[in-house]
């Protein structure tokens, strides 16, 4: 029964991911009413005091943050319907926000389709894997001094109540 679930979800994800064009980001902030407190498990309140949170701030101090290759990874979106230079929503993108990891949240951010993993899954949430991590999280990355994805991903884990 596991495996039919994780065969099904997989095949969510790689459906989601087939059409992530159609999906719009909608920043971060969307995901805060639903993603805050300790009844929903504190989601919110672990991503703000993380660096992902944090990403274009590091930026800023370097004098990087107008750099492209630099802004791919500091941001979410960048250039993809979210972050973009001297944008007025630009504010909105900036770190690596939810939909870094989990899509352009549009048609899954409605409460009535969060509530059903499935439906998520097919409105375009993505299920983080190692892969997606690794698009930032390796050699090409000035300051990358190695990514144990399970190692990290713990770090990072979160869970919606």
């Amino acid at each position: 029964m596991k495996k039919i679930f994780l065969i099904g979800l997989c095949l969510m994800v790689a459906f989601s991911m087939v059409y992530a064009g159609d999906y719009t980001y909608v920043g971060s902030g969307k995901c805060k009413m639903c993603h805050k407190g300790d009844k929903k498990g504190n989601v919110w309140e672990k991503w703000e005091a993380s660096a992902h949170s944090k990403a274009f701030e590091t930026l800023k101090k370097k004098g990087e943050e107008k750099n492209p290759k630099c802004l791919e990874c500091h941001t979410t979106a960048f250039d993809k319907g979210g972050y973009k230079i001297g944008d007025a929503e630009a504010a909105n993108f900036e770190g690596v926000g939810c939909e870094s990891c989990h899509g352009a949240g549009s048609d899954y951010k409605k409460m009535s389709v969060m509530k059903d993993h499935a439906q998520s899954v097919a409105a375009g949430l993505a299920v983080p894997n190692e892969a997606t991590c690794t698009k930032c999280h390796n050699k090409n990355s000035p300051t990358f001094k190695g990514f144990d994805f399970a190692e990290y991903s713990k770090k990072i884990s979160h869970k919606y109540k």
